[in-house]
């Protein structure tokens, strides 16, 4: 077993069977998504398996916000789905070259990806989920980019899509219009 499949009623499978653990020990496994899957399937899965949340600090918020929102119908219509990606960038040339390694969250629809960061969590919970290809970017050129099928472990995915909404939306008082 070196690979899991995360349910849209929120459940984590492992050989064919619901995991009936907490989820630390399938942190470092393959991941893939059950056809159907959202984003509100993902907060469903932090419920199921609450030691999850204690990965990263933002998530105490996000399932709040999540708790919070309507039950359906939370869809932004310019997007088709949210697409999770990894980017391997070559960053520092000219001086000391690195390497950095991320994960991003945005949304594809028609007119390719765009990011999400003014958006409520409300606009999103129910758009499908979908792991997008490896970018890599050789010192900032950013149109010469390859891209390679890869893989993403649950780890990745719970912290990076925490960090990522841990940037989204305005706060509502804010968008109080008197």
């Amino acid at each position: 077993m070196n690979r899991v499949v995360l349910n849209s009623d929120g459940s984590i499978v492992a050989d064919g069977r619901a995991i009936q653990t907490d989820g630390l020990d399938c942190l470092g496994l393959m991941v893939d998504l059950e056809e159907g899957y959202t984003l509100r399937s993902y907060f469903r899965m932090l419920e199921q398996h609450d030691q999850l949340t204690k990965l990263n600090r933002f998530i105490a918020q996000q399932m709040e916000e999540y708790r919070g929102s309507p039950d359906e119908g939370c869809r932004w219509p310019e997007f088709e789905a949210l697409l999770f990606t990894k980017t391997v960038e070559m960053v520092g040339f000219p001086g000391k070259p690195k390497m950095e390694i991320y994960t991003s969250l945005v949304g594809h629809g028609g007119t390719g990806s765009v990011g999400i960061r003014g958006l409520q969590l409300e606009c999103l919970l129910d758009m499908p989920m979908r792991f997008g290809r490896l970018k890599h970017i050789v010192f900032g050129d950013k149109v010469d980019l390859f891209e390679f099928e890869t893989i993403y472990t649950l780890f990745e995915f719970i912290d990076g899509i925490a960090w990522e909404l841990s940037f989204h939306g305005t706060p509502k008082q804010c968008q109080l219009r008197r």
